[in-house]
């Protein structure tokens, strides 16, 4: 058992997994460019179905030309406290293995599940650096396409904000009470030995 920042495993685990979470108050402090290539990195060396890498990023800071439009891709709600972040990015997979374009092309079974574990990396080397990632799924799906110049064989899988924590008061008085770490559902409602159990 391990317990850190409010929250408590029910087997022991590095408290790095409990110490990272996905706020909604950011600082309005900027991040350089360098900062979130390093974070992106990391998301690069996840593990994926015959190396194929089907993860893609697509980035904007706060304050450069692309922020605004970035931003309008957003759920209205979600545009609300993302603004304070300092980067937004959204992560791309590819759906298909083999050339582009190629009659050779294969449908990649796992491209979502591995595009997964990149945000995962993502989000742990966000917190080690100091920043938070908060991952959402909360954007026009269509506009996502047609803003990022997305092309027919990838899936926009998730929006993610990237920035340092923030003053909560800075938020609609509704989003203060749930801008703490959330819990998580029993292990055994999860993970099942030998036979899948619907829950």
């Amino acid at each position: 058992m391990t317990s850190s920042n409010s929250r408590e495993s029910q087997y022991p685990i590095d408290k790095l997994f409990l110490d990272r979470w996905s706020p909604r108050a950011y600082s309005n402090e900027s991040m350089t460019e360098a900062d979130l290539l390093t974070i992106l990195e990391s998301a690069h060396w996840a593990p994926s179905s015959s190396n194929l890498q089907p993860w893609r990023f697509v980035y904007a800071l706060r304050g450069s030309q692309n922020w605004d439009k970035f931003l309008s891709v957003l759920v209205e709600f979600n545009q609300g406290w993302v603004k304070s972040a300092a980067a937004l990015l959204f992560v791309v997979s590819r759906t298909h293995s083999g050339e582009l374009g190629s009659a050779e092309q294969k449908p990649n079974y796992s491209h979502s599940f591995d595009a997964g574990a990149a945000w995962g990396f993502m989000a742990m080397q966000a917190h080690l650096a100091g920043y938070e990632a908060h991952g959402m799924t909360g954007f026009h799906v269509d506009k996502a396409y047609e803003v990022l110049g997305i092309p027919d064989g990838f899936r926009v899988e998730a929006a993610v904000a990237i920035g340092k924590i923030g003053d909560k008061n800075q938020l609609p008085e509704k989003l203060r009470e749930r801008e703490v770490p959330s819990q998580r559902k029993p292990l055994s409602e999860l993970a099942f030995n030998g036979t899948f159990i619907a829950k």
